[in-house]
């Protein structure tokens, strides 16, 4: 499981963060979209303590000088970011570098300029990202993985956008590496035991 950080009536970004981590996920990323580098540092520094404490991996969203300041462990970027092969050539082959894609030339271009992971959606159509690409749903995801094994590309993929928990079992069943979520947790009655339940589907499906 991959958290991507968001706010809501009840619940800042840290938040969430603290309560993903606290359910036992291990990658968390901060995605504060609007926000220059400056008003991001210092949220950014906290929840970098916060994953450190928990032994998880840390990514920043889009802010490669960020990353690169504060020794972050990677940096997602989407597609009207920096291009992945910039970011490598900035941050060096020891950081974590994912890349948004929508189809399976996006994951081959991704793989090529040396990305790490992939973050590939949307699933559904979601209100926390605009200017969303084509929806994908479960075809999508299976065509694509398909496609990555034929070419011999072996990354990590994260099926993300509008996905509930109902959703899970049949995306993993596509042959995705793991699920991205961010508003199934931030707006569940309790995103703690939410983030444990969510955990323990996949785990069962990946054993």
């Amino acid at each position: 499981m991959y958290y991507i950080s968001h706010y809501n009536d009840k619940y800042s970004y840290l938040d969430g963060i603290q309560m993903a981590l606290e359910g036992g996920c291990q990658w968390i990323q901060l995605r504060m979209k609007e926000a220059s580098t400056d008003e991001m540092r210092p949220v950014a520094l906290k929840a970098q303590q916060m994953c450190k404490a928990a032994g998880a991996k840390f990514i920043i969203d889009d802010h490669v000088e960020l990353v690169a300041e504060l020794h972050a462990d990677g940096v997602h970027l989407g597609k009207k970011d920096m291009s992945i092969s910039e970011a490598r050539a900035i941050l060096g082959s020891d950081y974590i570098i994912g890349g948004t894609a929508n189809t399976f030339d996006d994951v081959k271009a991704h793989y090529k300029a040396g990305a790490t992971y992939i973050g590939c959606g949307p699933f559904r159509f979601t209100t926390t990202k605009k200017g969303l690409s084509p929806i994908l749903g479960l075809e999508g995801y299976r065509e694509i993985v398909q496609k990555m094994k034929q070419a011999g590309i072996n990354l990590p993929i994260f099926a993300i956008g509008g996905i509930t928990i109902d959703d899970i079992p049949s995306i993993l069943q596509t042959g995705v590496t793991g699920i991205a979520l961010s508003g199934a947790v931030l707006n569940a009655e309790n995103p703690i035991e939410k983030t444990k339940q969510i955990i323990q589907i996949i785990n069962k499906w990946k054993n």
